[in-house]
């Protein structure tokens, strides 16, 4: 690399420099230094910085060329890599149709060798006669060969079994047990995934032997399992680095993880287990054909010559019935199941436990029928088991409320509709309180609100229209899911009071963001879910706490203002701010309002009389907002409090001035509190409420103008 950069910066004047930069000697502070001493000024250094300039980006671009050279002879290789491994795996593909080939062959002819044998036990003989090596010499080489090779294996299996320390009283000799594989293997741990030990794996044409590493002696072993090949299950695991070239092996209740050195031995593992495990199931049905006695006919019962015998026999109680269980799909079910859990192939696992539910159904129960029940219950079990981690919470909640219906179907087929019940609902719980927590807080408090209920309430209706595909059959799990309902709705208010309440957020906002999440609400009306009444009942309070607040800071308003009353006209100086208020007074429901305007811009009323009715109308209208039938003597008892603070102020400046003009301008605002805003606030709380109040009525039968003496600070009603 450093000759084609070297290569790449040559040529014409850079040639010295290049050489000055490669040196051996080259120090960057004494280059500059002298450079500055040679140099005659300004100029000099720019020319000589723009040389280096120059080498720098031809440097670069000599270091891009052979970059993307490297990078396209990569790619190309890389290419070739692929290619090369396709053609490895079609070879292996091959190869391993061909031993299959072969051993088909092979078993089919030794199957028609034994089918010979029995027709004819002569030929049978002669033929065991002449393949015995020790009484034939003239056998063929081959044939030798097998058998020297059978001894050979038994004596490698004795062998090996000698650098094993404690099996010899676990493992006795047999003249047909021999080695079939072994090697090192990693056991890791099958919870945390962390390396327990090195082993080493004996695996024998019935069992399977696992030793563990001396660590002081060098190839010896120390005997820590014994599985016999009947009950046990192998399972390939999938690749996940770092943890790769793994294997589980199932030992019900148990399970080991195994790693071996590399992804080809751990596919001779598997396909040697696999292939031991089926030529042991061969010999075991080839031998129990072999030792089946042919059954005699019962012999016949001697003649009665009993006469009272009669009435025994008739008493007597029959011959228990013999339940067929020889067939290969039960004498296989608990490895079945075994494999079918294991490759989380949970659909068939109850598929054969229903076939077998199905076939015993009519059955007695005879002790073999009881020791296979045995057996299934605890693959039930362990099926259980895993089914309720698929539904723990501490599985991934991605998915929504269908993934989890594979379990829960599964297990309702299982008998087990109340746990899958338990369990789906919390999943759901877990899943709302994640997706809650996962918002963000934004700058605006609606906006957030937006959010919140958008995510809840839609999980909300999921859940319930998968809780009802789920469950149709099971209408007891219906309460279940209401009790969860207004678990979750709890949930959801205590973050939406937190937000909202808790940040002592305007009136205005709070009703805006309480009819957001009743508009969300009634959405569940569409699956017959209505809990409009449990979230009222869970806001009662924040909106009480809410109404009485602002309450209390349109008092402390009123009375601040009424404090420096002057009992003045309002003058609005322009023609847009009298148009402006016309506009306000409106909408707070005053629609005869210009016959308190002056001319020019003058208004006959009060400031504080004015700003008092727009403040207690945007009261009302946000309070309507938030109202429900529990706040009612709430939202009465605050609108009562508000009215009299104005009232008894008008009422005590009647009384205390003495100027007649004021006197007169204090009656006209009055007469407005009394015939414009009390009517209006009265008839606007009857129109959101939906019936009348009576305490606003008697609020206004009793505040009617008074009459003053002149003479007097007395008022005369």
């Amino acid at each position: 690399m450093a000759l084609s950069v070297g290569e790449g910066a040559a040529g014409g004047g850079g040639s010295r420099l290049r050489r000055q930069l490669e040196s051996g000697s080259y120090a960057a502070e004494e280059y500059v230094k002298q450079l500055s001493q040679q140099s005659d000024g300004d100029r000099d250094l720019q020319e000589h910085r723009q040389r280096i300039q120059a080498l720098s980006e031809e440097t670069a671009q000599s270091l891009k060329r052979n970059v993307y050279q490297n990078y396209r002879q990569f790619i190309e290789t890389a290419r070739e890599i692929s290619y090369l491994e396709s053609e490895m795996y079609q070879l292996s593909h091959i190869l391993t149709e061909q031993k299959g080939i072969m051993e088909a062959v092979t078993q089919a002819l030794l199957q028609q060798a034994s089918a010979a044998d029995r027709d004819d036990p002569t030929l049978g003989g002669a033929r065991r006669a002449a393949a015995d090596p020790h009484t034939n010499p003239f056998l063929a080489l081959s044939a030798k060969d097998n058998a020297a090779s059978d001894e050979g294996r038994q004596r490698t299996l004795t062998t090996l079994l000698e650098k094993v320390e404690g099996c010899r009283d676990l493992l006795p000799e047999s003249p047909g047990k021999y080695l079939v594989y072994n090697g090192d293997l990693v056991e890791y741990d099958a919870d945390h995934m962390v390396q327990v030990q090195r082993v080493h794996a004996f695996l024998m044409n019935d069992c399977l032997l696992v030793a563990a590493w001396l660590p002081n002696r060098r190839g010896a072993y120390r005997y820590d399992a014994l599985y016999p090949l009947d009950g046990l299950a192998v399972v390939n695991v999938k690749d996940n680095p770092p943890m790769k070239d793994m294997f589980k092996l199932l030992m019900f209740p148990e399970s080991r993880i195994f790693q071996a050195e590399n992804a080809k031995i751990k596919k001779e593992w598997l396909e040697v287990l696999e292939e031991t495990k089926r030529n042991r199931v061969l010999s075991e049905k080839r031998r129990l054909e072999q030792e089946a006695p042919v059954r005699a006919p019962p012999p016949s019962p001697p003649e009665a010559t009993n006469p009272f015998e009669e009435e025994d026999e008739e008493e007597a109680t029959p011959e228990e019935e013999v339940v067929d269980l020889s067939l290969e799909w039960i004498q296989e079910l608990p490895e079945d199941l075994d494999v079918c859990i294991a490759q989380r192939d949970f659909e068939g696992a109850v598929d054969l436990l229903d076939k077998l539910n199905e076939y015993l159904g009519d059955k007695p129960v005879t002790q073999p029928v009881r020791e296979l029940r045995t057996k299934v219950d605890e693959r039930v079990r362990q099926l259980t088991d895993v089914l309720v981690f698929e539904l723990s919470p501490d599985r991934s909640l991605r998915g929504g409320p269908r993934a989890t219906r594979r379990a829960v179907s599964q297990l309702i087929r299982l008998g087990q509709s109340t746990k899958a019940c338990e369990l789906f609902l919390r999943n759901r719980e877990a899943a709302v309180h994640t997706a809650i927590r996962q918002l963000r807080i934004e700058g605006a408090t609606l906006l957030y609100i937006h959010k919140l209920c958008h995510v809840f309430f839609t999980s909300l209706l999921e859940t319930a229209r998968e809780f009802e595909t789920d469950f149709a059959g099971n209408s007891g799990c219906y309460s279940a899911f209401v009790v969860w309902a207004r678990s979750a709705m709890r949930m959801f208010v205590d973050a939406f009071s937190k937000q909202v309440f808790d940040s002592k957020e305007s009136l205005s906002t709070a009703a805006e963001c309480v009819k957001v999440a009743k508009e969300h609400c009634k959405q569940l009306s569409e699956i017959g879910l209505d809990l409009t009444f449990i979230i009222h009942t869970l806001l009662v309070k924040d909106i009480k706490g809410a109404l009485q607040s602002y309450k209390d800071i349109i008092m402390e308003a009123t009375k601040h203002r009424n404090s420096e009353e002057m009992w003045r006209r309002m003058n609005l100086m322009t023609p847009e701010a009298l148009g402006k208020l016309r506009e306000e007074m409106k909408s707070c429901g005053v629609t005869n309002f210009d016959q308190y305007t002056g001319d020019d811009c003058w208004v006959n009323l009060s400031y504080t009389v004015v700003a008092f009715t727009k403040q207690t109308m945007t009261f009302l209208e946000e309070a309507l907002k938030l109202y429900f039938p529990e706040l009612h003597m709430v939202l009465l008892e605050s609108l009562v409090e508000i009215i009299l603070v104005a009232i008894q102020h008008v009422d005590y400046s009647l009384r205390c001035e003495q100027d007649p003009e004021k006197k007169a301008f204090i009656r006209q605002n009055a007469s407005f509190l009394h015939e414009i805003v009390l009517p209006v606030v009265e008839k606007r709380f009857e129109e959101g409420v939906g019936k009348p109040a009576k305490q606003l009525q008697d609020l206004r039968n009793t505040s009617k103008p008074v009459r003053v003496n002149p003479e007097s600070t007395t008022s005369v009603v």
